[in-house]
């Protein structure tokens, strides 16, 4: 996405048959911009429909001809309007080409949803379920190489919501991308690229109020203003206390800040729940705009408007669910992050690929060093995993569960060591090797564990801990039913089950295992 020679750059919607490119270009003409509809010129050039002039030309003929009048558009489209591609324009290596200049928005559909769209409609390559589940197997990796931006599928005005955005996006640092990210709970962007910060654009327009720490608020503070006051905790989990949100409220409350004003949550998982948490009690909610500064929070906290705080009695136990007005994930600054600090955040990462398996399971389990310089693309790929994975379960009342995967028991490790032994990631990672082996899968569990020691990350219970105080703080996951504790189990990558009673015995193995 460049514009270049003074160029204003399309926005290029692509996406699956049945994914709403036209209804995306409605928008687009409603909203005043010039549009184009690529099916549109393909049958005033055949002379023909499209499924007729599939009929005679077949599909070579047909992707020959689609070439050469789409990528010429391409090549000469410099009015800043909308066009609308055909399913497969994207098989064409001149197109990809001439879309490099442009906005490219993809619009995502699945294969159940795309056949149940296009069904009674005459579809030259797709008349069976199955036919849909082949061509999108096929498409989906240059869809996703190509996106500037994400749009789930969604209501029908979900594009008109977005637009703004979208066209704003040419704006942004080069590289940067987009995910509209859609809950019940509310719509926002997240924003992932080098140099957001201090680049001049910000999403919304009243006064912020700044809540950070006091490592990460002298470093990047003066990037998210102007700023209408500021509070700052201390650095770590010790903070993320009731106490510290008493003292963000009543600065915020000495500060004049007003429920037309928004907060900035800017730095890692504790500043991000501590200061959602503020934002949704402040005069009963204002907005807040997620700026994660660590890997851990790029990949995994700062979506899904879950916030809170620590009790004694238990992580998180104090909290609710408050979706951001926006995320801004600027990835240069991870380059500031010691090493272990990114390996730590590098475990989310390990989860998420364990979770959704396919791509980034092997982009992940591939990793040998971390290069917080080549980390954009899988930043952006966990975010949309757990995006995806909150729109269908905001309230973490059943799906949302997976993303639990390794976390009881090592929240169950922070709290019994007093959440000063571990970073959060370490624990996790902990925690996923009991999970597995509490799943029967014993390759996964050592694929993994070897995974945590080329990173410098512990496989064992290094600082001693009793397994009774783990057992105790599990006892109080609050997460519990009347039936027990619910683990997250996995067997293979991209198969998660969730909820499942494991016998307390075999969970007190599998931490006994960690203190070999």
């Amino acid at each position: 996405m460049s514009a270049a020679g003074g160029l204003q750059p399309s926005i290029v919607f692509v996406g699956f048959m049945g994914a709403g490119k036209s209804t995306a270009l409605a928008a687009a003409r409603a909203a005043g911009m010039p549009t184009v509809e690529i099916d549109q010129l393909m049958e005033a050039s055949f002379g023909s429909t499209i499924p007729q002039a599939f009929e005679r030309h077949g599909e070579e003929g047909f992707r020959a001809r689609e070439a050469e009048v789409v990528g010429s558009l391409l090549e000469e489209a410099d009015d800043g309007g909308a066009i609308a591609l055909g399913g497969g324009s994207v098989l064409s290596p001149r197109i990809r080409a001439a879309l490099g200049r442009h906005t490219v928005v993809w619009l995502q559909v699945d294969a159940a949803e795309a056949w149940r769209r296009i069904a009674r409609s005459d579809r030259p390559l797709a008349s069976s379920a199955g036919d849909v589940e082949r061509l999108l197997d096929v498409r989906l990796p240059l869809y996703e190489e190509l996106a500037d931006a994400v749009v789930p599928m969604g209501d029908r005005e979900i594009v008109r919501r977005a637009l703004p955005m979208l066209r704003r996006l040419a704006e942004l640092p080069a590289g940067t991308k987009l995910l509209w990210a859609s809950a019940p709970g509310g719509e926002y962007p997240v924003l992932v690229g080098r140099g957001l910060l201090g680049c001049g654009w910000w999403p919304l327009e009243s006064r912020r109020f700044l809540i950070s720490d006091r490592s990460v608020g002298p470093l990047y503070g003066d990037r998210v203003g102007p700023l209408g006051g500021r509070a700052e905790i201390e650095a770590g989990e010790s903070a993320k206390t009731l106490s510290s949100t008493e003292d963000v409220l009543r600065a915020m409350a000495r500060a004049g800040a007003t429920r037309e004003d928004h907060v900035v949550a800017l730095g890692g998982g504790v500043v991000g729940d501590l200061g959602g948490l503020a934002a949704h009690l402040y005069q009963r909610g204002v907005p807040v705009v997620q700026v994660p500064t660590t890997l851990v929070a790029q990949v995994d906290s700062a979506y899904g408007g879950k916030v809170g705080v620590d009790l004694p009695e238990g992580k998180n136990y104090a909290g609710a669910f408050q979706q951001p007005a926006a995320v801004l994930a600027d990835t240069e600054v991870l380059a500031t992050l010691s090493a272990a600090e990114l390996a730590a955040g590098f475990v989310e990462v390990l989860k998420t690929g364990l979770l959704a398996g396919g791509a980034l399971w092997e982009r992940v389990r591939a990793v040998e060093r971390i290069d917080p310089a080549g980390l954009d693309d899988v930043v952006f790929s966990c975010a949309r995993y757990k995006c995806a994975i909150v729109a269908a379960d905001e309230l973490d009342t059943g799906l949302r569960n997976v993303l639990n995967l390794g976390h009881t028991v090592g929240h169950a490790i922070e709290s019994a060591t007093g959440y000063t032994a571990y970073r959060h990631g370490e624990a996790v990672g902990l925690g996923l090797l009991a999970a597995l082996r509490l799943s029967g899968a014993p390759a996964l569990r050592d694929e993994v564990e070897a995974i945590l020691a080329r990173q410098d990350l512990p496989t064992r219970l290094e600082v001693p801990v009793e397994v009774d105080a783990v057992m105790e703080s599990l006892g109080r996951d609050k997460k519990r039913t009347a039936a027990g504790v619910g683990f997250v189990l996995l067997g293979e990558p991209g198969e998660p089950r969730i909820g499942r009673l494991v016998d307390p015995a075999k969970v007190e193995a599998a931490v006994k295992e960690l203190q070999a």
